[in-house]
């Protein structure tokens, strides 16, 4: 029985250990917002500073998978490039390893759990602040002290070996099987790291294992491989209701990790020597010798916590070293197991189709992209606009007039769900800032809206214009055409705003300009217009359907020139 209950308190020291991981990760997600995301974006123009930028974000979250997750949410929103993608996510994990160092030595050497309840208290102060950033900053010093306190927990929970042999004899019958034994410690491993979602918590588990002499070096490291395996499925996850791109930079990361493993295990012996080689080189113990063997157990235990750490960047490091100039072979790999779908419609959803990601800044990011992609759409309609205007033949006309209708239904369908997505974004904790922005992209997804409807009358005036037997000489269409030039270029100032960071975008005199330009050639359209009836150039009806398409097509820019005005309004 009291087995039993030492068996769930390190369970719930675990738990305790895995919130205060994600409280710190989430936190510093937060406290860094676009700079992060900025820096992951701009820091990848080659392969080192992918491999760097990796690391870096890593090591400062603690946290690959939040990293892997926002890189793969990055190439799905297209910020990111499948090779750029592989070379951060190789970086993510070496900066992964930062872990275990820190758990090793601090966690086991130093009694952290002293500072972790005053760190509480300076974290509560820190939350009761009305500045966010303040806020967040304590949320992450909160984490911190949850982290090594549940990892304190951990050791004061470990089942006394001495007491209960019979603990120690199960994972010594696993240990007897030679190299079955080490797959066995491998698929544990991963099994672990899959139900925890953490590496992290995972190597915790195993360096407080070794600490106490549950397991031997060598199993130790079959864990850490496994944990390498593991890890990739947090990925795969966030993928698999991503993009193509998506899919394929979560497939990189597992392949790139099977391949270390693989190395690995051929190699198991010479890799697991050479360690030890370093670690006695250094001057401690042999860590082949178990602990509950050793003359000193706890310069065995120490030994142990530094090779299982020290294995654990080694794997990784040359595992990037090895691979990282095989990116390119790798992205062919990816692309040719996960083929290019048949050509199909894009109106679907295409950023957010998996749910809210870890924070809410995050999110909106991807509901940015998404909002881009929506104008993209928007643009597609009007080519079909576009091309309706000209079309003689009227068996073309009404396929064209179908689209233009197809996707005015979608443009209302994109609209609702990106509003659905923000309003669960809403309901979440969320900043003031966050809050501006929300309210903000409900303007600009509304204004898109009206650009669908737009197109849609358009094309309604030019079907009534067939019907009535009316045709528009080649000057009125060159000047329909004329004006449909103007509305691209708004178009693409829209969409160069909407690509821009929306702290550094500070004004929009390019929207206004192309705002001034269809007015004005609206009014010369309409005096031209009086000008031509005047004459009896046109009948009065012609020039009605005319005016009517000028009309339509001024009022979107004035929806055009709405986005970049609410643009401005967001301050994150």
């Amino acid at each position: 029985m009291n087995i039993v209950l030492q068996i769930l308190n390190l369970a719930g020291s675990l738990g305790l250990f895995l919130y205060g991981m994600t409280l710190m990760s989430e936190s510093l997600q937060k406290v860094a917002g676009d700079g992060l995301r900025g820096f992951l974006a701009s820091m990848t123009s080659n392969s080192f500073k992918r491999v760097l930028t990796g690391l870096f974000i890593t090591a400062v979250i603690q946290s690959s998978s939040a990293t892997t997750v926002m890189v793969v949410s990055f190439v799905n929103a297209g910020l990111l490039s499948l090779a750029q993608a592989i070379g951060v996510i190789m970086g993510a994990n070496i900066g992964t390893t930062v872990t275990a160092w820190l758990v090793s030595l601090l966690g086991f050497k130093a009694d952290i759990s002293i500072l972790s309840i005053p760190l509480i208290a300076l974290g509560f102060i820190l939350t009761m602040s009305k500045r966010q950033k303040r806020k967040n900053t304590g949320e992450m010093v909160i984490g911190f002290a949850l982290l090594f306190l549940g990892l304190t927990f951990m050791k004061e929970s470990v089942p006394d070996l001495r007491s209960s042999p019979e603990t120690l004899a199960f994972l010594q019958s696993l240990t007897d099987w030679g190299f079955w034994s080490t797959l066995i410690f491998v698929g544990i491993g991963t099994v672990l790291t899959i139900v925890l979602q953490s590496s992290s918590a995972t190597m915790a588990l195993t360096l407080v294992m070794v600490n106490f002499g549950w397991i031997p070096f060598e199993m130790a490291a079959a864990l850490v491989l496994g944990e390498n395996i593991g890890t990739t499925v947090t990925a795969n996850i966030a993928a698999s209701v991503g993009n193509v791109s998506a899919k394929r930079a979560a497939l990189a990361h597992t392949f790139f990790n099977l391949i270390g493993v693989t190395w690995v295990l051929i190699l198991f012996k010479p890799v697991l020597k050479l360690v030890g080689v370093i670690i006695t080189g250094l001057g401690a113990a042999d860590p082949f010798i178990p602990v509950t063997q050793a003359a000193d157990p706890e310069a065995s235990s120490v030994a142990m916590l530094y090779a299982v750490s020290l294995l654990h960047t080694l794997f990784n490091v040359t595992n990037t070293l090895l691979l990282v100039g095989f990116t390119p072979l790798l992205v062919k790999v990816v692309t040719y197991v996960i083929k290019n779908p048949k050509e199909e419609e894009k109106f679907r959803l295409k950023f957010i189709q998996g749910g809210l990601l870890s924070t809410a800044e995050l999110s909106l990011d991807q509901a940015k992209q998404e909002i881009i992609h929506y104008g993209d759409i928007i643009i597609r309609q009007y080519s079909f606009v576009r091309s309706a205007l000209l079309e003689p033949n009227s068996d073309e006309f009404e396929n064209l007039f179908k689209k233009i209708s197809y996707y005015e239904e979608v443009t209302d369908k994109i609209e609702f769900e990106i509003a659905e997505y923000m309003n669960q974004i809403g309901e979440e904790e969320i900043s003031s800032e966050s809050g501006s922005r929300i309210q903000a992209m409900y303007k600009i997804i509304g204004e898109m809206e009206s650009m669908g409807d737009s197109a849609y009358n358009i094309a309604r005036i030019m079907q009534r214009k067939r019907l009535n037997n009316i045709t528009f000489d080649d000057q009125m269409n060159k000047n329909i055409l004329g004006m449909f030039d103007l509305l691209d270029k708004a178009f693409n100032v829209m969409i160069e705003n909407l690509k821009a960071g929306y702290t550094k975008l500070n004004n929009i005199e390019n929207a206004y300009d192309a705002e001034k330009d269809i007015n004005k050639f609206r009014d010369m359209l309409r005096e031209g217009n009086l000008l031509n009836l005047g004459k009896n150039q046109y009948d009065y009806l012609t020039g009605v359907y005319f005016m009517d398409i000028i009309a339509e097509c001024e009022r979107v820019g004035d929806y055009i020139i709405n986005v970049s005005e609410s643009i401005m309004e967001i301050k994150s």
